[in-house]
């Protein structure tokens, strides 16, 4: 805001960017004034009063009731306006050169946005002169030149961002001005240009808009309904987004309650409902009887407690179940809660481990609290490895171990014979934390094997039962074919040959379905769709039979159980072996029985058909073969030479003892080479005719080899 003091009353105070709008046509007028043709120094003297008369007429059509000059005269307007623009005249204008016609200005950027505009500074700083072309200043420059008092400040080049939306909105009234910088009454003007009146009542808004007398009153009352209707909308929706804020938050807090009930963050729930083991006792468990007889004193504790503390003994807390996948752990646990009828908690170790800290340690409190509340009962906890590991110190899971100390707090916590048992099982015991396996926790260990030959015969005949067989199913031969067999193995088993009866569309299982899926699991499936030459179906032949001639004219070697040329996984043809019982330990005999079997396949390829046609087929037989070498020479103390010592590290002794060593496995190997020859070489002809039933057959069993051998003829299949 400017001020202007002359001798003309009342003072005059109008915002600067009213008076530059004004002042814009003249600006206009002069430039197309100097652009239009000039003949005679009389129009030239004629123009200052043409452009006067056009300001006039401006000034006078404007709204001078905005700018506060509508109480002004004619006299005193035009003395305003000839000191305000005392240098409007064109005289002293030099015509325009050629080219200089247009108005060009330049586009650097400059210290201000109104220098950008008008092409000069205001301020305290001295009037800089326009760049134009034509060096003449505009009449906005002239005015602004010729003022004496200037005190108010422009904004430079800057730029500042507000931190939210509502500041950027915000009215001018509201932020603090500052009195050096600003005017107040120029800022205010300026904001409010456009906007209308501001009215201070309701008396005040009828004054300013002349409302006549009739009719200010029906405006009262209107305005009155229309207020009293702006108010009870604002209300309702007031009241309705407060609703929603409520209903929100209800709902946030009813799923928030829903989340925590979950197994899944709490682990309350968790494994805390135990189950009656009534169908389940010792009778459904076959082939570990050992493991049962150890197990039948818990069961004692848990029925008839007061025979053991009258005696003042205590069983221990805690039975660790050990073994291979697949033998019966879980079985055994739930067999022992079943013959005690008390209730059962089973748990898996996977399920306290969590992505949230404590949730393992809450389960455990919380499935001991329910077990002493239901005791006498059994805890059984599988897969103990997963939640008793060794504790380590990891900076990546510093809270890794609150579950193995909650367990075993939990653990060392129960009172002498409480009644609660608890049964762990796992089949790698070397993973588990020292302080889980001492006396007082689980200081008893019960060995749950693999069955041997009789408990695989009890296994099968517990789960042909459940299937129709023939009768005529023998289960030792099965047995007998399947070791290193499991439980879960032989289960199986028998489910794959019932599958097998089930598409060939018979309406019992049989031996062949039995021996079908035996050598499926053992092997892998028939690959009946491989197309093998003659060439190799006879190289095959030979190669197998030589397996079995060397088998059965060798004395201390397993008795056959099948001979077979289809493909079966990665074999082209396969030999199996039946030992009659389960073999604890071997003599040296047969080892050297083993040795010679496995050369068999490679030394028939070369009688028959020369050193120069031998296959690859023979590797695995001389990985079988070294194996058994070695093993004699470096374990087991079975070579004269380097006597009873082992050698476990082969690495670790000196250059001539692992050239001794070498020396001697080659030597084992040498000589069982030469009695498979030998034996072959005085067995042709049967060697022959095995050769040429398995090319007709494809498969023969132990009585169908022993027909051949001995030169009967075999019945049409």
């Amino acid at each position: 805001m400017f001020s202007l003091s002359m001798s003309v009353q009342p003072q005059v105070t109008l915002p600067l960017s009213h008076l530059i709008n004004i002042l814009h046509p003249l600006k206009s007028s002069v430039g197309s004034s100097s652009s239009a043709t000039c003949t005679s120094r009389k129009q030239k003297e004629h123009a200052p009063d043409a452009d006067l008369h056009r300001t006039e007429y401006t000034l006078s059509a404007g709204n001078l009731r905005e700018l506060g000059l509508s109480d002004l005269g004619k006299q005193q307007l035009d003395e305003l306006v000839s000191q305000v623009l005392p240098r409007l005249s064109l005289q002293e204008a030099p015509p325009p050169a050629w080219g200089q016609l247009a108005w060009r200005t330049s586009h650097l950027s400059s210290h201000s946005f109104f220098h950008n505009k008008h092409g000069f500074s205001l301020g305290a700083l001295p009037l800089t002169p326009p760049v134009y072309l034509n060096k003449r200043p505009s009449p906005l420059q002239t005015v602004c030149t010729e003022l004496k008092h200037w005190p108010a400040m422009f904004q430079s080049r800057g730029f500042k961002t507000l931190r939210t939306k509502t500041r950027r909105v915000q009215s001018a009234f509201e932020r603090p001005a500052d009195s050096e910088t600003f005017a107040p009454s120029f800022i205010k003007g300026f904001l409010t240009r456009g906007k209308g009146l501001d009215a201070d009542s309701l008396d005040g808004l009828v004054r300013n808009k002349n409302i006549p007398d009739g009719q200010q009153e029906a405006f009262k009352r209107g305005f009155a309904e229309g207020f009293l209707k702006a108010q009870a909308l604002t209300q309702r929706t007031q009241d309705s987004l407060r609703r929603t804020r409520l209903f929100l938050l209800v709902l946030l807090l009813v799923g928030l309650y829903g989340i925590s009930k979950t197994p899944f963050i709490s682990g309350l729930d968790s494994a805390v409902d135990p189950v009656q083991m009534k169908n389940v006792t010792f009778e459904h468990v076959k082939g570990v009887e050992e493991a049962k007889n150890e197990l039948q004193e818990v069961v004692e504790f848990l029925k008839n407690p007061q025979k053991f503390t009258a005696l003042g003994g205590k069983l221990p807390k805690g039975v660790l179940l050990v073994g291979p996948p697949g033998t019966g752990k879980t079985l055994l646990a739930r067999a022992v809660a079943g013959e005690a009828d008390v209730p059962f908690y089973y748990a898996s170790g996977s399920e306290f481990d969590e992505m949230f800290v404590g949730v393992g340690a809450s389960r455990i409190r919380n499935l001991f609290r329910e077990a002493k509340a239901n005791a006498p009962c059994v805890i059984f906890i599988d897969e103990l490895d997963s939640v008793g590991g060794k504790r380590i110190e990891s900076p990546m899971h510093p809270y890794s171990r609150q579950t193995i100390n909650q367990l075993l707090a939990e653990m060392d916590g129960f009172k002498p014979n409480e009644g609660v048992i608890i049964i762990g099982a796992t089949n790698f015991p070397e993973a588990l934390d020292n302080a889980l396996i001492r006396p007082g926790r689980f200081d008893m260990q019960v060995t749950v094997p693999k069955p041997d030959v009789k408990g695989r015969k009890e296994i099968l005949n517990w789960y042909l039962k459940k299937i129709k067989v023939d009768p005529a199913i023998e289960a030792n031969v099965i047995a007998r074919g399947t070791v290193g067999f499991s439980g879960a193995d032989l289960e199986n088993l028998v489910n794959q040959a019932a599958l097998k009866a089930a598409v060939d569309g018979k309406d019992m299982v049989t031996m062949k379905e039995l021996e079908f899926a035996k050598d499926k699991i053992l092997m892998g499936p028939e690959r009946r769709s491989a197309e093998i030459d003659q060439k190799n179906k006879l190289i095959t032949a030979y190669h197998e039979s030589g397996h079995a001639i060397v088998a059965y004219y060798t004395k201390d070697a397993m008795p056959i159980n099948k001979a077979t040329i289809m493909p079966r996984g990665p074999s082209l043809g396969h030999v199996s072996m039946l030992p009659e019982n389960d073999r604890w330990s071997e003599t040296r005999s047969q080892l050297l029985a083993q040795m010679d079997v496995s050369m068999g396949g490679r030394v028939a390829e070369e009688i028959i058909f020369g050193h120069e046609n031998i296959t690859t087929g023979a590797s695995n037989d001389f990985d079988s073969a070294t194996r058994i070498a070695k093993m004699m020479v470096t374990r087991y103390g079975m070579c004269e030479k380097l006597g009873v010592m082992t050698y476990s590290d082969l690495t670790a002794q000196s250059p001539e003892t692992q050239a001794a060593v070498e020396q001697e496995v080659r030597i084992l190997l040498k000589d069982s080479y030469e009695r498979a020859k030998s034996l072959l070489k005085s067995h042709a002809k049967e060697h022959k005719n095995l050769a040429d039933a398995l090319l007709m057959y494809e498969t023969l069993d132990a009585k169908e080899i022993q027909l051949v051998l001995e030169g009967k003829t075999l019945e049409t299949r």
